[in-house]
């Protein structure tokens, strides 16, 4: 399969019609909203919207965006965008990173260059990486979406085609969280001959079958509490995304503005932010993420993994145990929104490396890159 050099190049147009309708955002009106109880809080979108309109500069970050070499390919029918950095080391090993919702493939811009050339970070050559980061099907520049149907299995089929009969690599290394974690978890349960292994700081099981509290250690306290909470209490919008996605689309791809709420609400409740989502990430950092939805108009092919998921839920290709016979890294985010326990990890994984982290969220290459990094190249190190 032929892949194409891709340079990103917003029309002027679209840049300037993202102004004007910031501009005449018609807002709602808002009662009782200060600990943001009710979703996104008012006066922090207005805050938000009015840089986005007078002070973001789009410019500057696609100009950081096409530093990256990106590269676009059909695979069986749906085009795929992706970033391939090679590695700088005697022998880099392939890596596939995988982003998740509301993510887009830029979240792991901070890692890329760590990964890829580790002597420029003052660290070994010989944990370099080659870097792959590919967009989601229906996410940013892997548009359109051409087919129904696409959910996890389709995705990590699609990964091994990538990175096996485009790219050359008959083995590979896979990493992600949110969705990411699902796909790399898949890869290393159907695909796990092509694996060298998987790092995941999302585990959780492809069947969403949770597992009972009694497997929770004493050191794991408060994990069983808030993964519930999560799934009882902060599961609205997946309800949504998984029912009709479509119906959300209109008003999310006509709107700027609501599109900026609908993304921040889950950047501040899932990041290891204290409720204080300016620090974890810049002003810019959410535009960014937010003017890639918009410029593509993927919000609601991005909302379709849900519904896909949904319709399609994950089936097993073998019924042996572990269910991925890869091996695996868990990555634990003290921070993130679900957490699962290491005696349910052992069973489920062929488990060898695992890591609570002193600090992050779901974002973890965002708001923790220097200790994602560390505990890539610590795993893999050993299956070199």
């Amino acid at each position: 399969m032929q892949h194409h050099a891709f340079v990103i190049d917003i029309p002027e147009e679209t840049l300037s019609d993202l102004r004007d309708r910031l501009a005449n955002t018609r807002w709602p009106d808002e009662i009782g909203n200060d600990g943001w109880t009710y979703g996104t809080r008012l006066a922090d979108l207005k805050q938000l919207v009015e840089y986005w309109h007078t002070g973001y500069d789009w410019r500057r970050h696609e100009r950081a965006m096409n530093a990256f070499p990106h590269y676009t390919v059909s695979i069986d029918g749906q085009p795929i965008h992706f970033i391939h950095q090679p590695g700088r080391g005697p022998k880099p090993m392939p890596l596939i990173l995988t982003h998740g919702w509301p993510w887009t493939f830029w979240d792991f811009h901070k890692v890329i260059r760590p990964l890829a050339d580790p002597a420029a970070f003052g660290a070994d050559p010989a944990d370099a990486f080659d870097v792959v980061v590919p967009s989601l099907p229906g996410f940013g520049f892997s548009t359109p979406l051409r087919k129904t149907g696409i959910a996890i299995r389709e995705v990590s089929d699609r990964w091994v085609s990538l990175m096996r009969d485009v790219l050359g690599y008959e083995r590979f290394a896979a990493q992600g969280g949110d969705i990411g974690s699902l796909v790399s978890t898949d890869l290393g349960h159907a695909h796990a001959a092509q694996l060298i292994g998987v790092h995941t700081n999302l585990p959780v099981p492809l069947s969403f079958e949770l597992p009972p509290e009694s497997d929770y250690s004493a050191e794991e306290t408060g994990w069983y509490a808030k993964t519930q909470h999560f799934f009882a209490e902060e599961r609205g919008y997946a309800g949504i995304q998984g029912t009709k996605p479509q119906t959300a689309a209109y008003g999310l791809t006509d709107s700027p503005a609501g599109l900026c709420a609908w993304i921040l609400e889950k950047r501040r409740t899932w990041s290891d932010c204290g409720g204080n989502v300016a620090s974890r990430f810049s002003p810019d950092e959410l535009l960014t993420t937010m003017t890639l939805y918009w410029v593509t108009r993927t919000i609601g092919t991005s909302f379709r993994s849900y519904y896909e998921r949904r319709v399609h839920p994950w089936q097993p290709v073998h019924t042996r145990h572990p269910v991925v016979e890869a091996p695996t890294a868990c990555a634990v985010f003290p921070g993130d929104v679900i957490h699962m326990p290491r005696r349910w990890a052992e069973g489920y994984y062929n488990l060898k490396r695992w890591t609570v982290m002193p600090a992050g969220g779901h974002f973890a290459p965002m708001e923790e890159p220097e200790l994602l990094v560390e505990d890539v190249r610590t795993f893999f190190r050993s299956l070199r």
